[in-house]
């Protein structure tokens, strides 16, 4: 395998999530990059739970489980429930699971998601350092450029996700 890409860097980067103020991966989707299955990884994390403190990894909540259940178009059917809480690992996490995981395509998957962390972080100090940039302009210049700065700071923002279209049809019970 060697250094070259087997998942492409938009499959990893899809599967990085925002939860608790942390950039986090779901064990599942993590189990699914490494090609084992949610439970192996999981077992093999409780067996060396030790490396894994509470700022590398932690159980969702019911309701977060639920929220996230929801936002990626998992419809549990009435009553059903999430049998098992998902786990969620940091960068630090991720990066610990190599120790635990120790295949050749685990070893080759990991460092592709470190490097991915990696570029998040990158991207995101770029866009703050422009945003600083631009308040520091803004406050330079008089208020004929307002428009010009209000234009730019909507082109900074992250487009919302758009809403599906189309028929949706509803089960009565």
């Amino acid at each position: 395998m060697g250094t070259s890409e087997i998942i492409p860097q938009e499959v990893i980067e899809s599967k990085i999530l925002f939860i608790r103020g942390k950039k986090v991966m779901l064990d599942r989707d993590l189990a699914t990059l490494y090609g084992v299955e949610t439970r192996m990884l999981n077992q093999a994390v409780r067996r060396n739970i030790n490396r894994f403190p509470e700022d590398f990894m932690f159980q969702l909540s019911q309701e977060e489980a639920m929220e996230l259940s929801r936002s990626q178009f998992v419809i549990l059917k009435r009553g059903q429930n999430i049998k098992y809480l998902p786990h969620v690992f940091t960068e630090n996490g991720v990066a610990m699971l190599s120790s635990v995981l120790n295949s050749e395509r685990a070893i080759t998957v990991n460092i592709q998601i470190m490097r991915t962390f990696t570029k998040i972080r990158e991207l995101l100090l770029q866009h703050k350092d422009l945003s600083q940039r631009l308040d520091e302009l803004e406050n330079k210049y008089d208020a004929q450029f307002k428009v010009v700065f209000d234009a730019i700071r909507q082109l900074m923002v992250s487009p919302e996700k758009k809403k599906k279209i189309g028929f949706r049809r509803e089960i009565e019970s």
